[in-house]
């Protein structure tokens, strides 16, 4: 096995939750190997939403998303983990020493005592609305995400959507875009209860335009978006001039070749045990959103609670021998390795 990538935890999955693994692993001395299909670490937060304020990071009021990757990049530096970005895992072999052999389609391949599967929600595209025309305008106008906020700078704007990434981004642009209008098909929002306060406060004050129990039904223009056309409940319709369409329905998650490994799978996610996080196969751990089990909030902060248990755990796979004696770090410090 001298051609391998040696490590003693292999990370399917660089997002917030897969880079947290790697400190909790570094203070119990377990070295990671991450492996991602995207070409950066981040996940989720550096592909789709980097510039995004987020609201629930312990000791943060706010931190947008890529700074917070930025974060946990310097944390676990000390660590020295090590990367294969751009390739996907696609087979896992458990070998004679109850480790693992996992192999990507790039036939990079890692051999680990430890297997943990942080893969947000797998492979993962928008879901879009069933609008005429909307593929005409993607990339003309129609985005469905907010990669660099400074790209909406002074143009009227329209973001369809009733979570917290519509709301977010919609308190967000009001600051910069010329116009900014939500729309949502129903009269309350899924998001939460400060950010859908401040859009009804932004509502009130006119510095946005909030069009609720409506849709989106058509798309028009030259070779770029110029105009859409909105039906509200009562059928009435009305166009509105605009520069950028950002519609905002979530992630279709699709769990790619994860779903012919044996584990047991729940409506595209993995099932755990909420013991350690670990799945139905011993030794493999599934931490974060990908992950199912009764009562699971889909956070970051869940996320990190979830990493740390499940290095806890994998500690006996790493070192059957030794017993794991739990300290805390404004105690024992940080021993790098």
């Amino acid at each position: 096995m001298s051609d391998l990538i040696k490590t003693d935890i292999c990370v399917i999955g660089a997002g917030p939750v897969g880079l947290f693994s790697v400190f909790e692993a570094g203070l119990l001395k377990m070295r990671c190997h991450l492996i991602d299909a995207l070409p950066q670490v981040g996940g989720q937060l550096s592909e789709i939403y980097p510039q995004k304020p987020i609201y629930d990071i312990p000791g943060y009021p706010t931190i947008k998303a890529q700074e917070l990757v930025d974060n946990l990049m310097l944390q676990i530096e000390p660590f020295k983990p090590t990367f294969t970005l751009g390739e996907r895992v696609e087979t896992i072999q458990r070998i004679e020493d109850n480790s693992f052999i996992i192999s990507t389609n790039e036939n990079t391949q890692v051999h680990a005592k430890v297997l943990v599967i942080a893969g947000g929600l797998g492979c993962f595209e928008p879901r879009k609305p069933e609008i005429k025309s909307l593929e005409q305008f993607e990339g003309k106008g129609v985005a469905y995400m907010v990669r660099d906020p400074e790209k909406f700078r002074d143009k009227d704007i329209v973001i369809a959507g009733g979570g917290d990434s519509a709301l977010d981004w919609t308190i967000y642009l009001s600051k910069i875009a010329k116009s900014t209008t939500l729309i949502h098909r129903n009269e309350t929002f899924r998001g939460a209860p400060d950010s859908t306060e401040k859009v009804f406060e932004l509502a009130s004050e006119n510095k946005i335009k909030l069009l609720l129990q409506s849709n989106v039904t058509t798309l028009a223009g030259n070779g770029h978006l110029k105009e859409l056309q909105v039906q509200a409940k009562d059928q009435s319709l009305t166009t509105l001039k605009v520069d950028y369409f950002i519609p905002l329905f979530g992630l279709s998650p699709k769990l790619g070749p994860i779903a012919n490994w044996g584990l047991n799978i729940n409506k595209s996610a993995i099932e755990v045990d909420t013991f350690d996080y670990q799945t139905n196969v011993e030794g493999i751990y599934a931490i974060g959103d990908i992950n199912t089990y009764p009562g699971k909030l889909k956070l970051i902060l869940t996320g990190f609670h979830e990493a740390a248990m499940m290095c806890q755990s994998a500690f006996k796979f790493v070192y059957p021998d030794q017993h794991l004696s739990f300290k805390y770090t404004t105690v024992n410090g940080i021993n790098t390795f």
